[in-house]
C-alpha cells in the first residue's frame, strides 16, 4: 500500500470524531488540520500527540516520540503505521433530547400522579480530545450526533427525571403550572447534568427544556382539569363548594311532591336559589331530618356487632350471634389508645401524646404499628418487627426494606459482598463480616 502524503478531514458539523482510514504513514507526511479541528495521532494504541490548526510535518522535530516508537534510520526517511483521529471543536448547540416514555410525577400541589413527557435540545464543545477519544470513542470508526444522543439518553432521562420531581416539591409548584418556570428548570437541570460531561472531556455548552407536555386523555387530568373548572367557575359567580351542595339539596327537596317541606323549599329556589330564606329555610330542613329519620328508623335504632357484623339492637349490650360485649370493647379501645410504652433510653413510662421523655429528654420515635419507642439509628422495631423503609441510591424514592429493585427506577437494592457472599445492605466502603474493600 503507498504511503499517504497528505493527511486532511473536511466533514460536516454533525461528526464529532472521524478516523483518517489510512495507516501507512511515514515521517514526510503532510497533516492539515482546520481552525475548528485537533488531530490527534495513536501509534500501538497510545496517544502520541495532539496537533492544532495548521500544516504539520510528521518527523522527530514536531514529534520527538518517533525516535522511540518507529526504528527510523540515521540521515533517512522512514515509513510507520499509526492512526490519525481528527475531532471536531465547534460548538454544538442543536442536539436534541427527549422522554421516550411518559414520567410518573407525583402533583405536590393537588397530590395526584400524573404523567408528563419533556424534550428540548443542548449544546456541547469537545473540550478535552484525548479525554474525548479514550473514554468515549474507543474503537469506533466514527462517532456523530446520533451517537452522543445515544450514550447520554441514560442519563439525561434520569437526570431530567430526579429534576422536576425535586423542582416541583421544593418550590410546591403544579405540574400543570411548570411551563411557566421552564427557564429555571433549564438552568437547574444544566447543573445537574454537566459534571458527569465533563468527565467525557465535553463542556456542556447550555441545556435546554423546550415543552413538559401533559397527556390530555389521561384519566388523571381530566379529573384535575374538571375541578379546576369547577373551582373557577364557582370563583367567577360568587359561591363555594359547600353552598352548591346547599343548593342541590333545596332543590331535590323541592322535586319531592311527597315531602312536606316541597312547598317551602320551591319558595324558597324561587326568592333566590336559597339565599337569605333565614329561619324559613331552616325550619324546613328541620322538617326534611325529621322526615329522613323517620324512613330510616329501622338503620338508627340498630348498631352492628365489632366483632361478627351482625345487625343487633342501638341499645343492646351483648350480641346475641357471639356474645360480644360492645361497652367494654370501647373501654379497651380508649384505654388501648391512651396506654403508654417505654422510653429506650432511660426506661421511663412515657405517653403516646408526649413528643420528649420527661426524665431525661430523649425524643420519641413511636413505631407506626405499635408505638414503641425506637432508637434514632434502629431499622426495625424491636416489639413488632416493623422495618423502616430505606432510600432507593438511584432516585431517592422511599421503598420497604424487603424489596430487592426500586418500583420507580428499577435498580438493583441488594448487592453482596464479592469475596463472603454475604447481601449487604446500604452503601459501605468495606464488608462488615469480612473486612474486603467494596469499592
Amino acid at each position: 500500500m503507498a504511503i499517504v502524503e497528505v493527511v486532511k478531514y473536511n466533514g460536516g458539523p454533525d461528526v464529532f470524531a472521524w478516523k483518517y482510514p489510512s495507516e501507512e504513514l511515514g515521517t514526510w507526511t503532510q497533516l492539515i488540520v482546520n481552525e475548528s479541528q485537533e488531530a490527534v495521532l495513536v501509534k500501538g494504541g497510545k496517544v502520541l500527540d495532539v496537533f492544532g490548526s495548521g500544516r504539520h510535518t510528521l518527523d522527530t522535530s514536531n514529534i520527538p516520540i518517533l525516535n522511540k516508537v518507529v526504528n527510523l534510520p540515521f540521515g533517512g526517511r522512514s515509513p510507520f503505521t499509526a492512526e490519525v483521529w481528527y475531532i471536531n471543536k465547534v460548538y454544538s448547540l442543536d442536539i436534541k433530547w427527549g422522554t421516550a416514555s411518559p414520567i410518573q410525577i407525583q402533583d405536590p400541589k393537588y397530590g395526584v400522579f400524573i404523567p408528563i413527557r419533556s424534550n428540548g435540545v443542548f449544546g456541547i464543545h469537545i473540550e478535552d480530545s484525548k479525554k474525548f477519544l479514550i473514554k468515549l470513542v474507543g474503537t469506533l470508526s466514527i462517532l456523530d450526533k446520533a451517537s452522543i444522543v445515544k450514550f447520554f439518553r441514560g442519563l439525561y432521562i434520569t437526570k431530567v427525571k430526579d429534576a422536576v420531581s425535586q423542582y416541583l416539591i421544593h418550590n410546591q409548584v403544579s405540574v400543570l403550572e411548570i411551563n411557566a418556570y421552564i427557564d429555571e428548570l433549564s438552568t437547574f437541570m444544566k447543573e445537574r447534568i454537566e459534571p458527569t460531561m465533563k468527565e467525557y472531556g465535553i463542556t456542556l455548552v447550555n441545556f435546554y427544556v423546550n415543552d413538559l407536555s401533559i397527556p390530555e386523555d389521561d384519566s388523571a387530568v381530566i379529573k384535575l382539569k374538571d375541578a379546576l373548572a369547577k373551582r373557577a367557575e364557582m370563583n367567577i359567580i360568587g359561591y363555594n363548594y359547600q353552598q352548591e351542595r346547599s343548593f342541590d339539596t333545596l332543590e331535590g327537596a323541592a322535586k319531592n311532591s311527597g315531602s312536606s317541606a316541597a312547598p317551602i323549599m320551591g319558595a324558597g329556589l324561587g326568592l333566590g336559589m336559597g339565599v337569605g330564606l333565614g329561619g324559613t329555610v331552616g325550619n324546613a330542613f328541620g322538617s326534611i331530618s325529621g322526615e329522613i329519620n323517620t324512613s330510616n328508623g329501622a338503620t338508627n335504632k340498630h348498631k352492628e356487632c365489632q366483632k361478627c357484623h351482625a345487625t343487633m339492637k342501638k341499645d343492646q349490650r351483648f350480641c346475641g350471634t357471639c356474645g360480644f360485649d360492645t361497652e367494654s370493647a370501647g373501654e379497651d379501645d380508649k384505654n388501648s389508645k391512651n396506654a403508654g410504652t417505654t422510653c429506650s433510653s432511660c426506661g421511663a413510662k412515657l405517653d403516646k401524646n408526649m413528643k420528649f421523655c420527661s426524665e431525661c429528654g430523649n425524643k420519641y420515635n413511636p413505631c407506626p404499628q405499635c408505638s414503641y419507642d425506637m432508637p434514632d439509628d434502629a431499622t426495625k422495631c424491636d416489639k413488632c418487627g416493623y422495618e423502616k423503609p430505606k432510600s432507593c441510591p438511584g432516585c431517592g424514592t422511599m421503598v420497604s426494606r424487603n424489596v430487592k429493585f426500586c418500583p420507580e427506577c428499577g435498580i438493583s437494592l441488594e448487592k453482596n459482598c464479592p469475596k463472603c457472599g454475604i447481601s449487604i445492605e446500604g452503601s459501605p466502603k468495606f464488608c462488615p463480616e469480612c473486612g474486603e474493600k467494596l469499592e
